[in-house]
């Protein structure tokens, strides 16, 4: 069991998946979804965990629950969302899943980056979602002063020593090859050794006007050329369709 001097952290659970190797690379590990996001990506997926509430008393207790259960069967847990820095008590709830046994990961954006500092200690694995460069990223996630506090997020996990990906959705409608290319380039400068591309799914988006076909979208042979050309730049390169 936990240690029972951990307090029960108070966090807005908006859903579970009990078991997944995509999610925690190389990991059996389970996901917990937790509710909010101060992002409005037009591209998202899942609008419906954007919006912040309160927890309710027993959220925390069922999830614990369901995790004791899953000893000696699971690797890691990972935090994802919506954004789950957003909340003050993921600290906590991380120190009382390594009481249980288990690796922590994380899914971030990487906006709040002194919340991520706190998280550190308390991390085996993290996925910074890099949504676009530099100069586009605030236009993207549809608010100002995030690329910047995401930069401090992805200098924090190079000096850290934690293992890490990078991954950025890509969506015609904000890039191009020519943008990818540079970002991705840029990330293997800073130091980066990891690295996703997935494409964005459409099924459910945001803003409507992202589940519409773009007509200047490049073809699948188009993406993957890429990815071969930009290889030898990264440790483990990806990509996700």
């Amino acid at each position: 069991m936990t240690d029972p001097e951990l307090s029960r952290p108070q966090l807005p659970v908006a859903g579970l998946t009990p078991m997944t190797t995509l999610d925690y690379p190389d990991h059996l590990a389970s996901v917990i979804f937790l509710q909010g996001c101060p992002l409005r990506c037009g591209y998202c997926h899942n609008p419906q965990m954007l919006e912040p509430r309160r927890a309710k008393p027993d959220e925390w207790a069922k999830i614990e629950a369901f995790l004791d259960t899953r000893r000696g069967l699971l690797e890691g847990v990972v935090f994802s969302g919506g954004e789950p820095t957003l909340h003050a008590d993921l600290p906590l709830a991380a120190a009382r899943v390594r009481a249980l046994g288990f690796k922590v990961g994380l899914h971030t954006a990487g906006v709040y980056p002194r919340r991520l500092s706190a998280m550190l200690p308390y991390l085996d694995w993290v996925g910074l979602d890099v949504k676009g460069p530099a100069t586009q990223f605030d236009a993207i996630v549809g608010r100002l002063g995030m690329g910047a506090a995401h930069q401090e997020s992805l200098a924090q996990l190079l000096a850290s020593g934690i293992t890490f990906e990078c991954r950025t959705t890509v969506h015609w409608r904000d890039f191009d090859l020519e943008d990818l290319d540079g970002l991705a380039l840029d990330l293997a400068s800073q130091g980066v050794e990891h690295y996703a591309i997935q494409v964005a799914r459409t099924g459910q988006c945001l803003d409507e006007a992202y589940a519409r076909p773009v007509m200047r979208a490049p073809s699948t042979a188009d993406l993957q050329a890429l990815v071969e050309r930009l290889q030898p730049a990264f440790r483990r390169l990806e990509l996700r369709l």
